[in-house]
């Protein structure tokens, strides 16, 4: 049997203890993404290794403010891998650290589904994570179970705890890059210790404390759902939110601000099709809606859209740009927050099979199967 695609890297136990283990299966993956983003932070964002050592103290102070578990597992990693704990918070806030370069072209098509829309009753999320295709090779699935039994599964880049994924409370997260004139860069909790923040809450309420009354220093689109049957949508930017609710039973959310909020959208203009990639999951979704019968493979039909090629939802390279600037879908991901299930492709979807994995189970049996093979 050939090694599912992304990896599947398991780890248990209490937060520091699970971030050694990480640190310890993918010390050489974390090696070669520290290689890629502090090179960016040097040649993009004109950092000097005192820089991005100063910037990581303070986003490793502010993890511990923030979350106590988010502090022990990157302590617990450094300890693993041996790689300073306040590189790792630094990569943890590349998002951040590389404010006002124009790196930031990553991309990302989310859609959530009401129970009372889907064949089967359940709340279903889901994405298209789009960004640079190289990544692919030092991301994988994040499964941790702590000491209580809570579990998480979530797709992350090699050195960082979370992206999209979903719980055994059966929340759901996913998360676009937003860009805004509001963003500075300085002390605050980065974008993806929100993501993790919300991935570690037991209920809906607990993950808006995770995002709202906090001091954000950068934009980012965060779409949330649970197995009880509600989804909303937060459009956070430094010192203001706006939110989106299902309309029909579905959100659909790309690069952009929806919401009327007091900022300048920076990225709007700019990014592959974010304008019309949310209409056009909303219209090929819109059959199975007025049914009230969409199923997962509505939904991977629809990741898998190639309409505007190569920039459509299932984004591909585009060879007419710079290879260091391609963007193309890395991650294809569905998620049924009442079966606590996961499917994920590696991109483009259009092109490869969905491997299933079950959140109950995968911890005494870490086999996923294979679904929703490429149509022949």
């Amino acid at each position: 049997m050939s090694e599912p695609n992304p990896r599947l890297i398991v780890v248990q136990g209490g937060y520091r203890q699970m971030g050694e283990q990480l640190g310890e299966q993918t010390a050489d993956l974390i090696a070669r993404s520290l290689d890629t983003y502090v090179g960016r932070f040097k040649n993009d964002a004109g950092l000097s290794d005192a820089d991005i050592d100063r910037w990581g103290r303070v986003y490793l102070d502010v993890a511990a403010s923030y979350s106590p578990e988010i502090a022990a597992m990157l302590e617990g990693m450094a300890d693993g891998s041996g790689h300073p704990a306040h590189r790792l918070a630094a990569l943890n806030a590349r998002t951040e650290m590389l404010y006002g370069t124009g790196y930031r072209d990553e991309g990302c098509t989310s859609i959530s589904v009401l129970p009372r829309y889907t064949a089967n009753g359940h709340t279903l999320i889901a994405q298209n994570w789009d960004w640079h295709p190289e990544q692919a090779d030092v991301t994988f699935l994040l499964a941790t179970r702590d000491e209580t039994g809570f579990s998480v599964l979530s797709l992350a880049e090699a050195g960082m705890l979370a992206k999209s994924g979903l719980n055994s409370a059966g929340l759901g997260v996913c998360a676009n890059l937003l860009i805004s004139d509001l963003d500075h860069g300085g002390k605050g909790v980065p974008y993806h210790y929100l993501l993790r923040g919300v991935l570690q809450a037991k209920t809906m309420a607990g993950a808006h404390k995770k995002l709202l009354p906090v001091e954000r220093i950068s934009s980012g689109n965060v779409l949330i759902a649970d197995a009880g049957g509600e989804s909303i949508d937060f459009e956070l930017a430094p010192g203001v939110f706006g939110t989106l609710f299902p309309e029909q039973g579905l959100i659909t959310h790309s690069n952009h601000f929806q919401a009327r909020l007091p900022l300048q959208d920076k990225k709007a203009a700019n990014s592959a099709l974010t304008l019309l990639r949310p209409v056009r999951a909303r219209h090929l979704l819109e059959p199975a809606l007025e049914e009230r019968k969409v199923r997962v493979a509505d939904i991977v039909a629809t990741l898998r859209d190639e309409w505007s090629y190569p920039d459509g939802i299932c984004r591909h390279p585009n060879p007419e740009e710079p290879a260091a600037e391609r963007n193309a879908t890395v991650y294809s991901l569905v998620m049924d927050l009442d079966d606590r299930v996961l499917w994920i492709a590696p991109g483009p979807p259009s092109r490869h099979a969905y491997t299933r994995w079950e959140l109950d189970t995968l911890f005494d049996n870490p086999v996923g199967t294979t679904e929703f093979e490429v149509p022949a």
